[in-house]
């Protein structure tokens, strides 16, 4: 993709009214253009340094005043000559101050067009670029951590190690294959099979990682479900420290699913608190949200499968789950046909049951006594969120996956590892072995855009906000 020698421009900071707007430009004349409408020049002005303007219009009456901000080509986040102006958040001054860059020789820049540039121009290989959006979309602390981790280069540089590795590989394979008649062998296939095999582990840890990063990415989505009457709302406006749902003692008082974010160890978990699931619902209203509710369940990461433990059974009949038998029994059924989701069953009211020691789990979906109403428990309800989600990877040192390109080149990068190593310990000849290999290493390139393609780098980042 070639670069446009035009210089562009663009609103930085959100649209709308602020203290203070920015309007980045870049490219060949981004510095000669500020020299026209400052009315003075700043062609020798060092980069990196602030100047106070006085910006005016084209009658010569002031338009406003303002910090520009110069960075010279190869020292700016695009690579290119840019120019960045502070001016004060007035919508009107915005587009006035953009109307006179558009007349003095700059255009518009589409969106993403400054992350790209910044790519084309060698400030950073295409999965940095794409973290620029993800840091930009990062709603909490671990999903920050991940897409700045992956803008520093971490993910980068561990693809480039394993593309190094195949690289050996392949050159040594390929060199026996020009040697073949000769019947020379440069590499010990039992050592290229333990690389490969090596690799080939990497890769799928990477690939395990993205269940970790998408929800990183997006939040987490968890369920709360159960019958009438047995805490869910109780249980959510405890998580959140506020009364967000009503609650009351008559059954059926949730009619519609009420949904709320909850920041968890810097994972932001989407609480989903659904209507009481029974099997007769009394009212037509209901009857839609217990559908909505069962509706949750198939979108849900986690479900919190809540019962009443506290020995009192004498609840309204068609109560989906009311015994320790029938709630463990609902979650394992549950947990089969949904598989990928957490399932835990919830033992609320806990604190009133009689034989507390006596309460025997004889089911595969883990269990976790509370009392929604005075808190007990929801440290252990939060810590064990918070595990399901974590697993073994510690974002502040694991490379996490967060795209879906990037997870689909992992895909296939896999695949023509699985290949290779079947032809090395089928002993197949060479030449089929490095060809798997080529695809391997042409995968891996296509992730930091070693290898790419306009159409490709088009659609990533048209998916940019302008003025990234």
């Amino acid at each position: 993709m070639n670069l446009s020698p035009k210089t562009i421009c663009a609103l930085s900071t959100a649209p709308g009214m602020g203290a203070i707007a920015l309007i980045r430009l870049s490219g060949p004349d981004a510095i000669s253009i500020l020299s026209k409408i400052a009315g003075r020049s700043f062609d020798k002005a060092a980069s990196h340094s602030a100047h106070f303007v006085r910006l005016k219009n084209t009658d010569g009456s002031v338009l406003d005043e303002v910090v520009v901000t110069i960075f010279h080509e190869g020292h700016s986040f695009t690579g290119e000559n840019t120019v960045e102006i502070a001016c004060h958040g007035s919508v009107f001054i915005q587009q006035e101050i953009i109307r006179l860059l558009l007349a003095n020789g700059c255009e518009l820049a589409k969106p993403g067009e400054f992350t790209m540039r910044a790519f084309l121009n060698g400030r950073m290989d295409l999965s940095q670029a794409e973290a620029v959006s993800d840091l930009i979309a990062s709603e909490s602390a671990r999903s920050h951590e991940v897409a700045m981790n992956q803008m520093r280069g971490s993910f980068s540089n561990e693809l480039r190690d394993l593309r190094e590795k195949l690289i050996h590989f392949a050159s040594l394979v390929e060199l026996e294959l020009d040697f073949a008649e000769e019947d020379v062998e440069f590499a010990d296939r039992t050592e290229l099979l333990a690389l490969v095999t090596e690799v080939l582990a990497y890769v799928n840890r990477l690939i395990k990682s993205f269940e970790l990063g998408n929800v990183l990415k997006n939040g987490v989505p968890v369920a709360i479900v159960g019958a009438p009457n047995t805490g869910k709302s109780t249980l959510l406006n405890q998580l959140l420290g506020e009364d967000r749902a009503i609650v009351s003692s008559i059954a059926g008082t949730t009619r519609d699913v009420i949904e709320e974010t909850l920041n968890i160890d810097g994972i932001l978990f989407r609480l989903i608190d659904t209507a009481g699931i029974r099997e007769d619902a009394a009212e037509e209203i209901e009857a839609l949200g217990i559908q909505r509710s069962l509706d949750k369940i198939k979108q849900a990461k986690i479900v919190l499968m809540l019962s009443d433990f506290s020995g009192n059974n004498a609840s309204a009949e068609g109560h989906l789950s009311m015994s320790s038998e029938e709630t463990g029994r609902w979650a394992d059924e549950q947990a089969k046909s949904h598989p990928g989701t957490h399932f835990l069953v919830i033992g609320n009211k806990y604190d009133l049951r009689s034989d507390q020691e006596n309460t025997p789990w004889d089911f595969q979906t883990p269990f976790l006594p509370i009392s929604a109403k005075n808190g007990s428990g929801i440290d252990e309800l939060k810590s064990w969120l918070s595990r399901q989600i974590l697993g073994s990877f510690n974002t502040q040192s694991d490379t996490i996956v967060t795209n879906a390109r990037h997870l689909d080149a992992l895909e296939k990068t896999r695949d023509s590892l699985e290949k290779a190593k079947w032809g090395l310990e089928t002993n197949i000849t060479g030449d089929f072995v490095a060809m798997d290999i080529r695809q391997a290493m042409f995968w891996l390139g296509s992730i930091t855009g070693q290898i790419s393609e306009d159409d490709l780098l088009a659609n990533i980042f048209s998916k940019f906000c302008i003025g990234k």
